[in-house]
C-alpha cells in the first residue's frame, strides 16, 4: 500500500536513502526522527504516511517560506493541505479550520507560535490528530545552533492534545542535539535515522580574500562561470542587509546581473525575487540568510559565502542548497576574519544584563505576593521594562520554568471585540433556554461603541454568577468562533497575555539573578566558541568534507574526498581584520556625549551600565535604546568595527561601571 502511494501520488519507483525506515516506523504507529542533509527528501517522510493515517497530520514549521513551498508541492500532487498564518484574513483562516474539522484537509501547517493562540488551541483540542511533525527540530535543543524557546513546549503540547506520534525532521543536528531531541520526545534509538552528511558532488573551496579585494574577486569568479547558454544559478550569502544591496549593485556594474534579497524588503518584492530565481529569470541572488529556507531548486550550481556564516551548522545548511540534482556544484568561501566581529556582536547583543533579569524576577515576586500567585505578562511590555530583547526574554522565562519557579497556565488575548452582522436581538432569538441566556450575557458584557462591541470577561464572569450560567472562557470562545463560522459576527483579538503560576518565589532574587546571568554568559561564551570552532574547520589541513561530516557524527565520509581545497593541498589561512587604533577614554566620552542627557532623563531605566554603553557604541539596539531613539544620535555604532568585548572593557575602565551590572 505504501509503495503504491509512493508511485501513484508522488511518482517515485523507490525510496531515497533513509526514507523507508522512517516512513515504516510512522506507518507502524511509532514516533521517529529523520536527520537527513538539506535536499535529501525529509518532507516525504510525513507526506506519505499522512495519506494513510486516520486523522490530521499537524506540521510545526519555523518559517512561512517553508510552509508555502511545501504546500505548493502537496497541492501539485493533489494532497489536501493548508496552513494557518498571520497573513490570512479571518475568513481564510475560518475556511481552513472548517476544512480541518470536516476531515477534508489531511495536513495542516502552522508556526510554533500559533500554539500559544488561545483561540487556535481551543479549536485544535476538538480535532483528532494522528501525527505531529516538527520541522527544523534541532530548534528544541539549547545545544543546537538555532535554539527557539517555544520549541521546548512542544512535548507538553503533544501530551495536551493527546497526539500519539511525533516525527522530528532536521538537516543539522550534532550527536548531542540528536540525543536531546530523542530524549525529550521519548523516541527509541532504533527509530532515529541518519543518512550521513557527505555530499560527493559538492566541491568545497575555502579561498579567503582581503575585504577590500573581495567584491572584485567575486565578480571575476562569477563572470568566468556565467558565460554561455547554460545558466549558473548562484546564491551569495552575506551577513548584513546593506551589504546585500551594495554587493548586488557592484556586481551589476561589473557585468554580473545580481539581485539583493533580505528581510528588509517588502514581502511582495521578496516573493517576486524568489519566483524569478526559481524560474531561471534571475541567476544570482545576493542574500542574507533570510533567503533559502524551503527553496527547492535542484540546479543551484554555486553557493558563495562572501561573509562568514553564523556557525558550522549554518554553513552546512546553506551549502546543502547546491547541487540537489546530484550534479557537480561549487561551494566557495571568500570571507576572512573581518566579519567575525559582526557575528560576535550579534551574540553579545542577546545576553541580558543582570539588572534586567532581576527586574523580571521582581515582577514575578510581586505577582506571588499581591496577585494570588498568578503572573500575567505581555512579552513586549516586559521586554521594554527589563531592557531584554524578546528572544532572550523567552529563554529567561523557560529557564524560570525549568527551575520550578513558574509554570505556564495559559495564554489569552486580553482584548476581544466583535461586530455583529445583524441586530443583537436577532442573534439572541436564534437560541432557546439556557443557551439564549448565555448569548444574552455575552452581549450584556460587551457594550457597543458605534460599531464594535468590546467584551469584558470580568463583567461576564459576574453576570454568569448572578444568573447561574456557565460562562467559562473556553465555552465563550467556542461560541464566538461558532458565530463567526455562521457569518453572524466578525471577531478581532489582540494583546496576547501569558499567564504563569508562581510556584516557588525565590527567597533571594539577587542571587537568582546572578545565577541566571551566569547562565546567559555561559551561553554567550559557548556561542563565541562555536564561531571559533567554525574558523578552525575552515583553516584545517585535513579534508574539509570529512571534518564537516564528523561535526555531525558521520564517520562514513572518505578520509580524503579529493574535491575540497584542503585535499588539493591548498589549506586556508583566514586573513586577519584590518588593525584598529587603540580605544582612548577621551574618544569614548565624545561618542557617548549625546546619549548622556537622554539617559539622565530616563532615571527609571536604571544606571547606565558598561554593557548598555558598549551596545550603543557598537550599534546594538536594545528596548531601552530604542525607546531613547538612540539610533538617531551621533555616536551610535561609532565603534562597530571593534570587538564588542574590547569596547565593553574599555567602557568599564573609563566609567568604573560594574561589567555585569
Amino acid at each position: 500500500m505504501i509503495e503504491q502511494t509512493l508511485r501513484q501520488v508522488f511518482g517515485h519507483d523507490d525510496f531515497r536513502p533513509g526514507q523507508r525506515p522512517v516512513v515504516e516506523a510512522v506507518a507502524a504507529g511509532r514516533s521517529a526522527a529523520a536527520i537527513f542533509p538539506t535536499g535529501s527528501g525529509k518532507s516525504l517522510c510525513y507526506q506519505l504516511p499522512a495519506l494513510h493515517l486516520p486523522h490530521l497530520t499537524l506540521v510545526i514549521s519555523p518559517l512561512l517560506a517553508l510552509m508555502q513551498d511545501q504546500l505548493a508541492f502537496l497541492r501539485r500532487h493533489g494532497i489536501a493541505a493548508a496552513s494557518i498564518d498571520s497573513g490570512q484574513s479571518r475568513d481564510e483562516a475560518a475556511a481552513v479550520m472548517g476544512g480541518v474539522e470536516r476531515g477534508e484537509i489531511r495536513i495542516l501547517m502552522i508556526s510554533v507560535e500559533r500554539l500559544k493562540n488561545e483561540r487556535f488551541r481551543a479549536f485544535i483540542r476538538r480535532v483528532p490528530i494522528s501525527l505531529m511533525v516538527v520541522d527544523e527540530a534541532h530548534c528544541i535543543s539549547e545545544w543546537g545552533h538555532n535554539f527557539r524557546p517555544d520549541y521546548l513546549k512542544l512535548p507538553d503540547y503533544q501530551r495536551e492534545f493527546a497526539i500519539p506520534q511525533v516525527l522530528l525532521l532536521t538537516a543539522t543536528a550534532t550527536p548531542r542535539v540528536i540525543e536531546d531531541m530523542r530524549r525529550r520526545f521519548g523516541i527509541a534509538e532504533a527509530d532515529v535515522t541518519l543518512t550521513g552528511f557527505y555530499r560527493p558532488n559538492l566541491d568545497l573551496t575555502v579561498a579567503p580574500v582581503a575585504a577590500d579585494s573581495r567584491p572584485r574577486a567575486l565578480a571575476a569568479w562569477l563572470k568566468a562561470r556565467q558565460g554561455g547558454d547554460v545558466g549558473f544559478p548562484t546564491i551569495v550569502y552575506v551577513t548584513l542587509q546593506q551589504t546585500a544591496e551594495r554587493l548586488a549593485a557592484y556586481l551589476d556594474k561589473a557585468g554580473v546581473k545580481a539581485t539583493a534579497y533580505h528581510a528588509g524588503l517588502e514581502s511582495e518584492r521578496r516573493e517576486a525575487i524568489q519566483r524569478d530565481f526559481m524560474a531561471g529569470k534571475t541567476s544570482c541572488i545576493v542574500a542574507t540568510i533570510a533567503f533559502g529556507m524551503g527553496i527547492d531548486k535542484a540546479d543551484i550550481r554555486a553557493v558563495v559565502h562572501f561573509d562568514l556564516p553564523k556557525s558550522i551548522e549554518n554553513y552546512s545548511q546553506e551549502i546543502g542548497r547546491a547541487g540537489r540534482d546530484g550534479q557537480p556544484s561549487e561551494c566557495l568561501m571568500l570571507a576572512g576574519r573581518d566579519t567575525l566581529g559582526v557575528l560576535e556582536t550579534f551574540v553579545y547583543g542577546d545576553t541580558p544584563e543582570r539588572q534586567g533579569i532581576v527586574r523580571v524576577i521582581d515582577a514575578l515576586v510581586e505577582a506571588a505576593e499581591h496577585h494570588g500567585g498568578d503572573w500575567e505578562l505581555t512579552l513586549n511590555a516586559l521586554s521594554r521594562d527589563s531592557d531584554i530583547r524578546p528572544l532572550p526574554l523567552k529563554t529567561l522565562l523557560v529557564q524560570l520554568e525549568l527551575r520550578g519557579i513558574i509554570a505556564p497556565r495559559h495564554s489569552y488575548f486580553a482584548d476581544y471585540r466583535f461586530r455583529l452582522q445583524e441586530e443583537p436581538e436577532a442573534l439572541v432569538e436564534r437560541f432557546a433556554g439556557e443557551r439564549r441566556a448565555f448569548v444574552q450575557a455575552i452581549l450584556d458584557a460587551a457594550p457597543r461603541a458605534r460599531t464594535w462591541h468590546a467584551l469584558d470577561f470580568a463583567v461576564l464572569e459576574r453576570l454568569g454568577a448572578e444568573r447561574g450560567l456557565d460562562v467559562q472562557r473556553g465555552r465563550v470562545l467556542t461560541a464566538l468562533e461558532y458565530f463567526v463560522e455562521k457569518g453572524w459576527m466578525v471577531l478581532e483579538s489582540k494583546q496576547l497575555t501569558e499567564v504563569y503560576r508562581v510556584l516557588a518565589p525565590p527567597r533571594d532574587p539577587a542571587a537568582l539573578g546572578a545565577e541566571l546571568h551566569a547562565y546567559f554568559r555561559d551561553r554567550e561564551q559557548a556561542e563565541i566558541a562555536r564561531l571559533h570552532a567554525m574558523l578552525a574547520l575552515f583553516e584545517s589541513d585535513d579534508c574539509l568534507s570529512r571534518r564537516l561530516a564528523e561535526w555531525f557524527g558521520d564517520t562514513q565520509a572518505p578520509v580524503h574526498c579529493g574535491h575540497c581545497s584542503a585535499c588539493r593541498g591548498q589549506p586556508a589561512r583566514l586573513p586577519a581584520p584590518p588593525s584598529l587604533a587603540p580605544l582612548e577614554e577621551r574618544e569614548l566620552a565624545a561618542h557617548l556625549a549625546a546619549l548622556a542627557p537622554r539617559l539622565a532623563e530616563d532615571a527609571a531605566g536604571g544606571p547606565a551600565t558598561a554593557d548598555l554603553l558598549a551596545r550603543f557604541l557598537c550599534g546594538i539596539t536594545t528596548p531601552r535604546l530604542t525607546r531613547l531613539k538612540a539610533r538617531q544620535l551621533p555616536g551610535f555604532g561609532a565603534l562597530e568595527a571593534y570587538p564588542y568585548a574590547e569596547v565593553r572593557e574599555a567602557v568599564h575602565r573609563s566609567t568604573a561601571a560594574p561589567t555585569g551590572a
